[in-house]
């Protein structure tokens, strides 16, 4: 009898279970500015953190496998530039950056797998944005090497609320058919309020070439999370366990005023 009582209420918790437990996990990095002309401060800051961005909810992030800018072709390691910052209890991470020369700043992350108890998963979620500095708009396209990434097919900046953004999912450079991709609204402050819960995550597709195209009504940042299966697996415990991988890119729109 006992034991069909706390099946019962097992069961009963499952369903009770909010759904925000399963919300979109985003690796992210952001930067103080997208762009930067000729009369802006050359100093860029950066914010890298694990989290749910449209809630707002913060997950811990140990110290990045790697951190690094690449411009006009070459990547500079930037992991030493890193500093702790903890927000609502979690770790996240700063960094600066001064803008030297002209050319588009393709700034990236490797974090330190993070394991999901919840799933019995480890997530690794490569994410990137790009910078343009001082009106050269080279390099946007350009592609880092990293595990898994979105190679942007449209402009990475100078977007308005409203424009289309495509890009091409790829694992070990090669493109991912049918690829599904989480976009997510850095919801700062929590300011908009999701009438129901399949409006916090959008959920699209890449075709059979590995492009997706999405359409961001608001300004503001969005996140866009391609997720794989890894070909390898990491031991938790003695045991493995299968890995997810993220291809993240970062972009920003601005309302048309």
């Amino acid at each position: 009898m006992k034991r069909v009582f706390f099946k019962t209420l097992l069961l009963t918790l499952l369903i009770l279970t909010p759904a925000s437990l399963s919300w979109a996990h985003f690796g992210v990095i952001i930067p103080s500015d997208d762009i930067v002309s000729k009369h802006d401060n050359k100093k860029i800051d950066l914010q890298i953190k694990f989290m749910h961005p449209f809630e707002g909810q913060y997950m811990e992030m140990a110290r990045p496998k790697a951190f690094g800018v690449m411009v006009n072709g070459k990547k500079h390691n930037l992991l030493s530039t890193l500093n702790r910052k903890k927000v609502k209890g979690f770790s996240t991470w700063e960094a600066a950056y001064r803008i030297k020369r002209p050319g588009d700043y393709v700034f990236y992350v490797e974090p330190a797998p993070y394991w999901e108890p919840a799933e019995e998963t480890f997530i690794i979620h490569y994410a990137k944005v790009i910078v343009d500095a001082l009106e050269l708009e080279k390099g946007w396209d350009a592609e880092v090497g990293l595990k898994t990434e979105i190679v942007p097919l449209t402009r990475p900046y100078g977007l308005w609320a409203g424009n289309v953004f495509q890009g091409i999912v790829k694992v070990d450079g090669k493109s991912v058919p049918y690829a599904k991709v989480e976009v997510e609204f850095y919801n700062k402050g929590g300011k908009i309020k999701p009438p129901a819960e399949p409006y916090t995550t959008q959920v699209i597709k890449a075709d059979k070439n590995g492009v997706f195209t999405y359409a961001m009504p608001v300004a503001g940042w969005w996140g866009f999370a391609a997720l794989s299966t890894a070909d390898f697996r990491l031991k938790h415990k003695g045991k493995e366990y299968p890995v997810e991988i993220g291809a993240v890119i970062w972009v920003r729109t601005r309302e048309m005023k």
